[in-house]
């Protein structure tokens, strides 16, 4: 019989690590094809722009008030992020957040596959002036 690797996690006060793009990130599950953390921007934040090497994201906003920058060499968007908005990060995909409201910006990340490193975002030219 194969032993279950089943794991239980819950956000935690304090962040893990801090994300190549300067935000908290609080770890908290991972399985052989994706790994999943919990985000969070404090108000008036701006991330660093960057853009992965190898992994695609989804994203779902829990909590707080912000805006996503997403662009590629042909187009580019801003997404208003509140509570219940998803979004999708595709691999080559440049990207850049911040946190607009009076409270920390909180989203849900899956990274698939699980997030390697922090080699793996690689810094570009964003849309806002960046404050982490």
């Amino acid at each position: 019989m194969q032993a279950v690797d089943w794991q239980t996690a819950a956000v935690q006060p304090n962040y893990d690590v801090l994300a190549p793009d300067g935000s908290e990130i609080r770890l908290l599950v991972q399985v052989g094809g994706g790994s999943l953390v919990h985000c969070a921007l404090q108000p008036g934040a701006v991330t660093r722009a960057v853009q992965h090497r190898t992994v695609d994201e989804v994203w779902f906003c829990v909590a707080g008030q912000g805006q996503l920058w997403r662009g590629t060499r042909e187009t580019d968007s801003i997404a208003d992020l509140h509570p219940g908005v998803a979004v999708s990060i595709p691999l080559g995909t440049q990207f850049q957040f911040r946190a607009t409201g009076s409270q920390p910006l909180e989203v849900v990340i899956t990274t698939i596959p699980p997030w390697p490193g922090d080699d793996e975002a690689v810094p570009v030219a964003g849309h806002w002036v960046p404050s982490v």
